[in-house]
């Protein structure tokens, strides 16, 4: 385990979550994937690594937004059903969708969320 590359990518992904709330997929995946490819061997490993990670991120983060008083607690709880729903039937899908194919949606799906932040109100 190169535990300076996992360093690097957790306080980088962490920093990301609590700044942006993103981190896990956007930040660790290719990360791991980039770095850490002799333990993470392939994007449904490093998917499920990242959200492993990414959940006591998370908590951390949202307490100190909440002593920030920028959570929104009724918005949350309208989320959250579909959104439990929405993950169990994404991590369902990895089954059926082979690695590298995941990969390129991946890849598409940040290049389209990239373009949408930067050209777009």
């Amino acid at each position: 385990m190169n535990y300076l590359f996992a360093g690097l990518i957790g306080i980088i992904g962490g920093f990301t979550s609590g700044m942006f709330g993103v981190g896990g997929g956007v930040v660790m995946v290719p990360a791991m994937l980039l770095l850490l490819s002799s333990q993470v061997t392939d994007i449904k490993q490093a998917i499920g690594t990242s959200l492993a990670v990414i959940v006591p991120t998370a908590l951390v983060g949202t307490w100190k937004h909440h002593t920030q008083d920028n959570v929104k607690w009724d918005v949350m709880a309208a989320l959250l059903p579909t959104a439990l729903a929405g993950g169990y039937l994404g991590a369902w899908l990895t089954t059926k969708i082979q690695a590298d194919d995941l990969k390129k949606a991946f890849g598409g799906f940040l290049v389209l969320v990239g373009c949408r932040l930067l050209f777009f109100k």
